[in-house]
């Protein structure tokens, strides 16, 4: 008897329990997932993390250096003002190109055929025939390393049809990156009107393939590279020369592309890495090739000397917290992602972390809402944060649930 009336005043209290109801939209909600929408930064108004920008005597009309990492912009010269690019045009063809390799629209080993138009191209380029057909990898070299314009158009036409479909592509790629001040008239950086951008802007495109295609790097650090053209007349061998010099005159250079004409002047977006930095240079109309180069030293000199890297894996362990009115009685926690910070005021100290967390959680609970945060210091200053997440989710208990748990404790439980 005592058995069934314990049982009665269990699955009472059990109906009581599922009448209270959450508020899952309260302000105060954690497990809110809640996001704001950051006003797009315009090329028309940079903001440096320098309060008083730092004086650096450049050659070059237009100049930008730009944290890869969190696309901070540490310094800037004239980096809204649009001009010709040149050939750093071509960073915008590759990253098309690489999104097409991760899409696997083709792969690396495809034959390419060169028609008479991407053969007929002027400037720099690899002298690709007519009718000739190279592999996808192989024009990434030509594009890469020589500056090929024939190689740009080859694989421009195999991606969108023709230039100028492959042209409407590109646009519509730096419009989806926030490049406002840009428009391009071609895949290769050809003086024409109505072709142009701004130091900004490159920085951008460049941080894109970079940071989403690191591959890139294997082609931009060859200096030399022979390649075989293949035509009716037989095989005969070419040699790739980098036209980015920094390569070699620079140890922490890994990239990227160059670009000259007489309209756009000597013009380089560069990257480099050292002591866990990453870092975007940009030069545009720099006077000379070797002007160009110490433009881009320079910049990277002065970011390397002045900025510290403070990083956090985040790969210790969270507390599992208490649940309360869920299907299950605990929930496990992970970080968002490891934590980063560039200090730009070259501070010497130890990043210190705090966990930020209820004492307990309510149900329902879905995956990936925000419990939490961990909260970094540096000298007791704070620098930054990541949010906690929930790496499961659990429902509300529901009547059912209830008389399981409790017909399981009651049946397997001994007698009085």
């Amino acid at each position: 008897m005592r058995f069934f009336l314990g049982l009665l005043l269990s699955l009472s209290l059990c109906f009581s329990t599922l009448v209270y109801t959450v508020n899952a939209h309260s302000e105060n909600n954690i497990f809110m997932n809640t996001t704001s929408d950051a006003d797009a930064e315009t090329a028309s108004d940079i903001t440096t993390e320098h309060t008083a920008a730092p004086v650096l005597t450049l050659t070059a009309s237009s100049a930008l250096l730009m944290d890869a990492a969190t696309g901070t912009v540490l310094f800037e010269q004239n980096a809204a003002k649009e001009r010709p690019i040149a050939s750093v045009t071509k960073i915008m063809t590759l990253l098309l190109i690489f999104q097409a390799l991760h899409n696997q629209t083709i792969q690396l080993e495809d034959l390419i055929p060169v028609s008479a138009h991407a053969a007929s191209m002027g400037g720099s380029q690899v002298y690709l025939e007519e009718g000739e057909t190279q592999t996808v990898e192989t024009l990434i070299k030509c594009i890469v390393v020589a500056s090929a314009n024939d190689a740009c158009v080859a694989m421009a036409e195999q991606l969108a049809g023709s230039e100028e479909a492959f042209v409407q592509q590109m646009n519509e790629t730096a419009a989806s990156l926030g490049m406002l001040h840009t428009h391009f008239a071609n895949c290769c950086g050809l003086d024409t009107e109505g072709h142009y951008s701004t130091a900004y802007d490159i920085a951008l495109m460049s941080r894109e393939l970079t940071v989403n295609y690191p591959e890139i790097f294997d082609y931009t650090s060859i200096w030399m590279e022979d390649i075989t053209h293949h035509t009716a007349r037989g095989d005969t061998s070419f040699t790739l020369n980098n036209t980015n010099h920094l390569i070699k005159q620079y140890p922490y250079a890994t990239g990227l592309k160059t670009g000259f004409t007489s309209t756009a002047g000597f013009c380089l977006s560069a990257t480099a890495s050292k002591d866990g930095m990453d870092f975007i240079a940009v030069v545009l109309n720099a006077p000379g090739s070797k002007e160009r180069m110490a433009d881009i030293k320079t910049l990277f000199e002065w970011g390397f000397a002045n900025c510290q890297v403070y990083t956090d894996e985040n790969l210790d362990s969270l507390p599992k917290l208490p649940v309360s009115r869920g299907r299950h009685s605990q929930l496990s926690l992970k970080y968002e992602s490891a934590f980063y910070h560039l200090d730009t005021t070259n501070t010497a100290g130890e990043l210190a972390k705090k966990i930020e967390l209820p004492d307990s959680v309510e149900a329902p609970i879905k995956k990936g809402d925000i419990i939490g945060k961990a909260v970094y210091t540096l000298n007791d200053n704070t620098v930054g944060s990541v949010n906690l997440l929930a790496s499961e989710s659990i429902p509300l208990i529901t009547l059912k649930d209830t008389c399981q748990q409790l017909l399981h404790r009651f049946f397997l439980s001994e007698p009085d």
